[in-house]
C-alpha cells in the first residue's frame, strides 16, 4: 500500500510537472501554446498576425523534443532508480498509474478547468472558435490518453526490463 500511495504522489508531481510546463508556455500569452490549439485557432492566429506557422512548427518541436524526454525520464527514474522496480510488471503498473495521474491531471485540470472555464488561455480574435477543446477533441484525448498509457508504460517496461 505504501508503494502505490508514493506512486500515485509520483503521478501528482509529473502532473504538477506538466502544468508548470503550461505556466511557463503561456507566461507571455495563450498564443505562445497555440501548437495545443486546434488547427482553426492555429490559422485564425496566423491571419491575424500573432503568430507564423514556422514559430507554430518550431513551438512544437521544442515541446516534443524537451517535454517528453523530461515526462520519460521523471517516470523511469520514479520507477526504477527511486521505487526499485525490476521486471516488467512491477515496472508496468507503476509506470501506468504515474502517466494515468498526468492523463487525469491533464483531462480535468488543464483541459475542463484551466482552458475551458478560465481567460488564461484565451487568445483575443479567436473567441468565436471556442470551446477551444471542442466535445469530438475531448473523447480522442481521453481514448488517445488511455490506451496511450497503457503502451507507453508497457514499452518503457519492456525496455527497461531488457536493460536492467
Amino acid at each position: 500500500m505504501e508503494l502505490f500511495l508514493k506512486t500515485l504522489l509520483e503521478g501528482l508531481g509529473l502532473g504538477a510537472l506538466l502544468t508548470l510546463v503550461c505556466a511557463i508556455g503561456i507566461r507571455r500569452g495563450a498564443v505562445s501554446m497555440v501548437h495545443l490549439y486546434e488547427p482553426a485557432v492555429q490559422d485564425r492566429c496566423v491571419s491575424l498576425g500573432l503568430t507564423t506557422k514556422d514559430k507554430i512548427k518550431r513551438n512544437a518541436l521544442l515541446f516534443k523534443l524537451l517535454c517528453l524526454p523530461g515526462y520519460i525520464a521523471y517516470v523511469l527514474v520514479s520507477v526504477y532508480a527511486v521505487n526499485g522496480a525490476r521486471g516488467f510488471w512491477p515496472g508496468f503498473w507503476q509506470l501506468f498509474v504515474i502517466l494515468s495521474m498526468m492523463n487525469l491531471i491533464d483531462r480535468f485540470l488543464i483541459d475542463d478547468f484551466w482552458v475551458g472555464r478560465t481567460k488564461a488561455w484565451v487568445i483575443p480574435g479567436t473567441e468565436d472558435l471556442m470551446p477551444y477543446i471542442p466535445a469530438e477533441v475531448k473523447r480522442r484525448k481521453w481514448l488517445a490518453g488511455t490506451l496511450g498509457m497503457v503502451v507507453i508504460a508497457a514499452a518503457l517496461a519492456g525496455i527497461m526490463t531488457l536493460c536492467l
